[in-house]
């Protein structure tokens, strides 16, 4: 005589097996991977520390050009990478996690992952400086890769300003004294040589 299942003791296994179907797939679903451009370069790592390091290089560097009248300042990829991460978390939305910042070609490039509700695609931000003649900076968005979402003119003028506020900021009262001459990004770093006015 064999064993008989009772259909209760077959409905719970289809209910718990419907269950366990609709969490795995819920969870599949939480986090879709829709594309989008590719990481331009090796992994970059970042730090607290090395966020740190910009600060103590800006202070270094306004030291010198009070002593000197010339301020220079360099800074990594690492370092870069690190300040951005910093000011992406400081936001309440930021536009992207896992930055990834390139100095290279003369042109600033930003990798980084979009997330908008369960999609999340890679992102590309290519930001050039821009020198004014009064000696000011500004850093502008000359494109943008958000995969398949739209990139609005808000989010790059927001970029833009992010870039400007995280280059220029250190300067804080000293920026109208300080007259940038050359930026110049290449081989993974930039460099900004200005003086005093």
């Amino acid at each position: 005589m064999g064993l008989r299942r009772s259909p209760l003791s077959t409905m719970n296994r289809l209910a718990l097996l419907c269950a366990a179907a609709g969490l795995i797939l819920s969870t599949i679903a939480c986090q879709v991977n829709i594309g989008g451009p590719e990481q331009p370069g090796e992994v970059i790592p970042l730090s607290t520390e090395t966020a740190q390091e910009v600060e103590e290089a800006w202070q270094s560097a306004l030291t010198s050009a009070a002593l000197t009248g010339q301020l220079t300042l360099l800074l990594t990829e690492s370092q870069a990478t690190s300040l951005l991460q910093q000011r992406l978390e400081s936001q309440a939305k930021p536009i992207m996690r896992d930055p990834q910042v390139f100095l290279r070609d003369g042109v600033i490039r930003v990798y980084g992952i979009s997330q908008r509700g369960f999609l999340q695609a890679s992102v590309l931000i290519t930001v050039a400086p821009r020198l004014e003649p009064d000696g000011s900076v500004y850093f502008d968005v000359t494109s943008a890769d958000f995969g398949p979402f739209p990139v609005p003119d808000a989010v790059r003028q927001s970029i833009s300003a992010m870039f400007t506020e995280a280059f220029t900021s250190p300067l804080g009262a000293l920026a109208t004294g300080v007259r940038i001459l050359s930026i110049a990004i290449a081989d993974g770093q930039i460099a900004i040589v200005g003086e005093l006015r």
